[in-house]
């Protein structure tokens, strides 16, 4: 099984930027231009190596190959993105590696692309991309060509050698081990072993709502793999878990008027399988709530009156900040309830909404989160 945390030293200590293998500062696919870069990349690494693994490594300085780390990225519908983009779309899998110098809330994203074997092309127009554009790798860059020749398998023995050196051994899995049980262990860490090979770590703050019982603060980590999945002091999960698979389901809680109720949000599985091999699926579960549309055409414009007064700078009441912190959520219940141009009034109210307090921004940002979730499936 590949130490994912070996395999990235490798591929930064070894190799320059090359057809198999790039690297980046950071990523960010919250718009159309960084949606673009990202799917060229895909698009060409794909091309380029149709019979081996490639490569994206994201949290590295150029220049130096220093190790600075990017924030948890948490959108599991990485795939439905490359899928809608993509014809002949490769397997990707995204990761978020930790590294022990780092700080808790920093990792480096290891993006996988696996090949089907067959052309990976733009399916429509996106930013600058015309539908049907094909790209490959010319040394660093990723660049568009005419597909007119047979591309030469130059790679697979190089990827497989880098590979086989990043595979685990029981000292590198006793050490994850205890380091995670040592930093976690005022949150009830625990670890359990999987198919009598793979060993996982958890962590979390437990919280008792009437019946059922909720985790925040999760952190989750597969020791072989060094693959981590994390879980703000903000989000609130469920964890079930038996001997083949552990179950996390996270929650968000949304109401009007302060009668808050608990909805399933999104499932994610670690399947673990006989054959020293394991998946992690996710599922999104959100049944977005309906409510009276006369109870929400009065939130709504609350809402928008209040955004007016943050744009003008006018001070507001002690009722009015108190419906600031609903504000994003409130827009969020209202465009999923059909109120469409809500979404736009969210994103009109992003630098107001930061400007005035981190909490408030922080709320902002989860209620973002959902929606690109919701959006992406």
């Amino acid at each position: 099984m590949i130490n994912k945390r070996l395999l990235i030293k490798h591929l930064l200590a070894h190799n320059d930027e090359n057809s198999f293998y790039d690297k980046k500062r950071k990523i960010d696919i919250s718009y159309k231009e960084g949606k673009a870069k990202f799917l060229k990349h895909i698009c060409a690494l794909s091309n380029s190596n149709p019979n081996n693994n490639s490569y994206i490594v994201i949290g590295i300085e150029d220049e130096d190959n220093n190790i600075i780390g990017v924030d948890f990225f948490d959108d599991s519908k990485i795939q439905n993105l490359i899928n809608a983009y993509l014809t002949n779309p490769p397997i990707v899998q995204y990761e978020n590696i930790p590294f022990p110098h780092l700080p808790d809330d920093k990792v480096v994203g290891l993006v996988t692309i696996r090949p089907t074997g067959k052309l990976t092309s733009l399916r429509k127009n996106i930013w600058k991309y015309y539908g049907g554009s094909v790209f490959f790798r010319d040394g660093s860059m990723s660049m568009p060509k005419v597909f007119d020749i047979e591309i030469k398998d130059v790679n697979s023995k190089i990827v497989a050698a880098i590979e086989n050196n990043a595979q685990n051994n029981i000292e590198h899995t006793l050490n994850g081990v205890f380091d995670f049980m040592n930093k976690r262990k005022d949150f009830n860490a625990q670890y359990k072993v999987f198919k009598e090979y793979f060993v996982l770590c958890w962590s979390g703050q437990k919280k008792q709502v009437k019946d059922e019982v909720f985790y925040s603060r999760v952190d989750i980590e597969l020791i072989n793999e060094q693959v981590r999945l994390f879980f703000s002091a903000l989000d609130e999960v469920s964890i079930v878990y038996d001997n083949n698979s552990f179950v996390i389901v996270e929650y968000v809680n949304l109401g009007l008027h302060n009668i808050k109720k608990y909805y399933k949000l999104e499932e994610t599985v670690i399947k673990f399988e006989d054959n020293a091999s394991y998946n992690i699926d996710t599922k999104l579960l959100f049944e977005p709530p309906q409510f009276d549309k006369k109870v929400l055409h009065h939130i709504y414009n609350t809402n928008n009156t209040i955004l007016d007064k943050l744009k003008k700078g006018i001070t507001l009441t002690k009722h009015e900040e108190i419906d600031l912190r609903n504000l994003s959520a409130t827009y969020l219940i209202c465009y999923l309830n059909l109120f469409h141009e809500a979404i736009d009034k969210l994103k009109e109210a992003r630098p107001y909404l930061k400007a005035h307090s981190n909490e408030i921004y922080h709320l902002y940002k989860e209620s973002m989160r959902i929606l690109r979730k919701v959006k992406y499936s």
